[in-house]
């Protein structure tokens, strides 16, 4: 099998693992090194960001790790210029042409012979090099704008609006500039604005089941949800559990506690706080507060993708509740592999029917465990990608 060099563009830094897109990158990375050489270019928008500790983790993996920094000072100019130009603001957020110049660099250095850029936010470094490239949008960023306008407050809302559209054209307009596209789920590559959207591959996130596994706790909380506590659709779904759902557990149940855990909490979700709900922040070990807890629930409203909470947290055999939104990606058997329920009612029956049924919930989370076992391996997820870049690449030496 011939060694392809392939240059990785990132829009941050993907490590630590504390987001969706940041997990995908370095897992992805992880299989494809064991077969190809990785030049990895990250954006790095966070000036507070540990790039020593990312570096060392990343350093097994690729021949090159690049981080370019995008300096706060220049940040405004850039989202104006956008502004202007027509792009999507976030485009303009992670584009300069400081940091243009430095990845064309870097491509001349190493002469790749594959580009890969992940998420549409990245694509404007890459659309114009007469390279053979990927583009992994990932999610339906355009749709899930629409989503956040819909729930956006008045003020807010044509900022939303003006951004759904603006990134809804610039999705289709990349769509042409790559080779082969990739996304998480069929569910988002049936909203990407372009008729021909069905030949995006669908190439899905897996779990690191050496790390996430069943572990023995004391369970200090009935109820956890975990997430990047500043995302927002997680930021909507910690209210939603709190405010409307959980109150509807405590008539019953007044006892029940609930952990929100994860990164970088909004002001939103700190206000949640009570003698009944805690807001961890940031945790070194996320496992302890799936183990630490009897059930999980990921009541998603908003967003788009695949829920890798949800993949955790079924690895580490906790029972898990959530909507048909989030499902719809996720593909497991309601009833039998998970639970799910739109309205607050809905899921606060499915929460009771757990903790008043501890067997059903045991019997849910050993299915939910085979079934990730069997169709989330990393490895297994990511073969279809090597094989896309493999074969673009042929093709394209043999023209």
């Amino acid at each position: 099998m011939q060694l392809m060099r392939i240059f990785v563009l990132l829009s941050r830094i993907p490590f630590p693992l504390e987001k969706g897109d940041k997990l995908r990158a370095f897992h992805q990375i992880k299989v494809l090194s064991e077969k190809h050489e990785i030049i990895l270019c990250a954006l790095n928008p966070l000036p507070k960001a540990d790039k020593q500790k990312a570096f060392e983790q990343l350093q097994p993996y690729c021949r090159s790790i690049n981080f370019i920094d995008l300096p706060v000072c220049g940040r405004a100019v850039n989202i104006l210029r956008a502004c202007c130009s027509g792009f999507p603001l976030q485009s303009g957020y992670f584009y300069s042409r400081r940091a243009d110049r430095k990845i064309k660099a870097l491509i001349a250095e190493y002469h790749p012979d594959h580009l890969f850029a992940q998420l549409s936010r990245t694509a404007r470094y890459l659309m114009d090099v007469p390279v053979t490239k990927t583009l992994d949008y990932q999610d339906a960023f355009s749709y899930g704008l629409k989503r956040r306008a819909d729930k956006a407050s008045w003020l807010m809302k044509p900022i939303f609006r003006m951004e759904y559209k603006r990134m809804e054209a610039f999705e289709k307009k990349i769509f042409n500039l790559f080779d082969q596209k990739i996304i998480i789920s069929e569910q988002d590559r049936d909203l990407i604005p372009h008729p021909e959207k069905l030949t995006i591959i669908v190439i899905r996130n897996g779990v690191d089941m050496e790390f996430f596994y069943p572990l023995s706790r004391k369970k200090s909380r009935e109820i956890v949800f975990t997430g990047n506590m500043k995302y927002p659709p997680n930021v909507d779904a910690a209210q939603f559990l709190a405010k409307e759902i959980m109150p509807l557990v405590w008539q019953e149940k007044p006892e029940t506690r609930l952990l929100l855990a994860g990164a970088s909490p909004h002001r939103k979700v700190r206000n949640l706080e009570n003698k009944k709900i805690k807001v961890s922040g940031w945790m070194d070990d996320i496992r302890e507060a799936y183990a630490g807890s009897d059930i999980f629930i990921a009541p998603m409203r908003m967003g788009t993708g695949l829920q890798n909470k949800l993949l955790e947290a079924m690895a580490m055999k906790i029972p898990c509740i959530t909507t048909p939104l989030a499902n719809a990606a996720l593909k497991a058997r309601e009833n039998e592999e998970i639970l799910t329920g739109n309205s607050a009612e809905e899921l606060a029956n499915e929460l009771l029917f757990l903790l008043e049924n501890r067997e059903e919930g045991q019997k849910l989370s050993e299915k939910a465990f085979a079934f990730v076992k069997q169709n989330y391996c990393w490895k297994t997820a990511t073969a279809p990608l090597e094989k896309l870049m493999r074969d673009v690449s042929l093709s394209n030496k043999v023209r």
